[in-house]
Parts: C-alpha cells; structure tokens; sequence
C-alpha cells in the first residue's frame, strides 16, 4: 500500500455525528488518546500523592482527592478526544438524557451507594483505620470506595458493606473522635473477706498495666452483696483501635489479680449453697 492509498485510507468515512464525519483514522487515534491520557494521569496522580504523603496528609483526605482527580481526570480526557475527532458534545445531548433516565431506573440502589461513597469521603463520619461495630461485625475500616467500604474483620476476613448501609444504619465508630475506649473487670470474692484490701489489690492489678492510663483515673466500685460472693469493678481507659487489646489488657489483669489473691490468701468465689434440713432425720438401715 502506497502512502497515498494510506492516506485515502485513514480519511474514508465510517459514520457521521451531527453531520460530522468521523474517520478511519478518528477511530484509530481513540486508542492511542485513551493510552496517552491514562498513563499522563496515572503519573500526576503518583506524583501528587507522594507531595501529600510527604507532608503528611490525612489518608482519607488523600483518598477524597484522588477520586476527584481521576473523575476530573476522565471527563478532560473525555472531552479531549471527543474534540479531536471533530465530534461536538451537543452530539450527544439527547443520547445522554436518555441513557440517564433508564440507568437511573435500573441501578438505584448502584447510585444511591455511588452518592452514599462521596457522602462519607466528603463529611468523613467513618474514616480509613476507624474501628466500626456494624450490627455483629466488627472491624477495621482499610478502604472507602465509591460503591462499598472495604472492612477487615477482627478474624482477619475482608468484608464489602454497601455506603448507603453506613449511612441508613447504626453504626458504632470506636474510634470517631479518638482512640480511648473504656473497659471493666469483674471479679466475686469471698463473703468474709476485706472489702477495703480486695479493692487495693484490683487497683495495684491495674496500675501494673502500662496500657491502662492514669487519666482518666481507674475508678474501683464494690457492686454488691451477691448471692455468693462479694462483687467488685473497675473501669479504665487505654487507647487501642481494636477490641483485641481490649481483651489482652482484660486478661492480664485477671492473671495479676490471680497471683495477687494467691499472695494474699483471698479466695475468688466460687458458687455455693447451704442446705437446712427441718425436722428429725431418720437413717433406715437395710438388710444386705
């Protein structure tokens, strides 16, 4: 094929847009405008990303950004190529309005999530590294997408939860304004035993965690007369985004108060129950 074969080639009308024709060559240069635009975007967003990093932004205002970059990204691409191959944006006017009415009808519950992901990336009420209770799922909040949010289970299993289901649902964030949380352990001595010492030796269990903070104070309460022990409490504070930690510190302090109670002779509680019997009571001894 000679050049100008080639030429007379790459000219030849395909189909026409509003009266403008569209080539063999407008259709052979949308691949190589899609791959020229992706690779320049996909660079500017690497190298805002690592200015951002470096100057130590939030990650979900990073994440924020990065959504709106690549859908600003898309629509100048978009118009781009439309203006190269002479194809008016009027063009598809109507086409447009109509595609939006039957996408609308067709993918509420996509949109109404597609809004609910801008929604929670916009006034940020659940972010990335939040620890969510969400009905019986607990976990960590690793992504936020623009359909669903990327949750990492307390076993290490990944969930997807739709947005709209984070915004139309009750939704306990641990770690919303921060990352205290506050816990307790209860524990039944002994009826006979010293109040006073039983609680001396739970706040000294206590302190003995340097995860526990001093401020807010463990506070130590003797709950009640139980039916067979002597209840106590103490709630504390300490910063953990997961409820692991909670139960690790939980459960070193019951083995301090363990070996605490041992030193001290003080017997954990144990149910028990007295029997009286009225009346006289008669052994019958049976022939063998």
């Amino acid at each position: 094929m000679t050049l100008v074969e080639a030429i007379d080639f790459i000219n030849i009308t395909v189909f026409n847009v509003a009266e403008q024709p569209v080539t063999v060559g407008d259709i052979l240069l949308i691949p190589l405008l899609l791959l020229i635009g992706y690779s320049l975007t996909k660079w500017m967003m690497k190298a805002i990303t690592k200015r951002l990093v470096m100057n130590k932004t939030d990650p979900n205002v990073i994440h924020l950004l990065q959504r709106i970059f690549y859908i600003i990204a898309i629509a100048i691409l978009a118009v781009t190529i439309l203006d190269f191959i002479n194809v008016p944006i009027t063009a598809f006017a109507f086409l447009s309005g109509a595609i939006a009415i039957g996408f609308g009808f067709g993918a509420q519950n996509i949109i109404n999530n597609f809004i609910s992901g801008w929604i929670l990336m916009w006034e940020r009420p659940i972010r990335i590294g939040d620890f969510l209770e969400v009905e019986d799922t607990k976990g960590v909040v690793e992504q936020i997408n623009t359909r669903s949010t990327r949750i990492r289970r307390i076993d290490g299993v990944h969930l997807l939860i739709p947005n709209s289901k984070l915004l139309e649902n009750t939704v306990i964030n641990w770690t919303l304004v921060d990352d205290l949380a506050r816990t307790s352990v209860r524990v039944g001595v002994a009826y006979g035993t010293s109040a006073k010492k039983v609680a001396e030796l739970i706040m000294q269990a206590v302190k003995d965690q340097k995860e526990v903070l001093s401020d807010p104070k463990p506070l130590v309460t003797f709950e009640d007369f139980g039916d067979n022990s002597l209840v106590f409490e103490v709630n504390f504070w300490m910063k953990s985004n997961i409820e692991g930690g909670l139960r690790v510190v939980r459960s070193n302090i019951r083995f301090r108060l363990d070996e605490l109670f041992e030193e001290h002779n003080i017997v954990v509680a144990f149910p028990q129950r007295d029997v009286h019997l009225d009346g006289s009571l008669t052994l019958i001894k049976g022939n063998k």
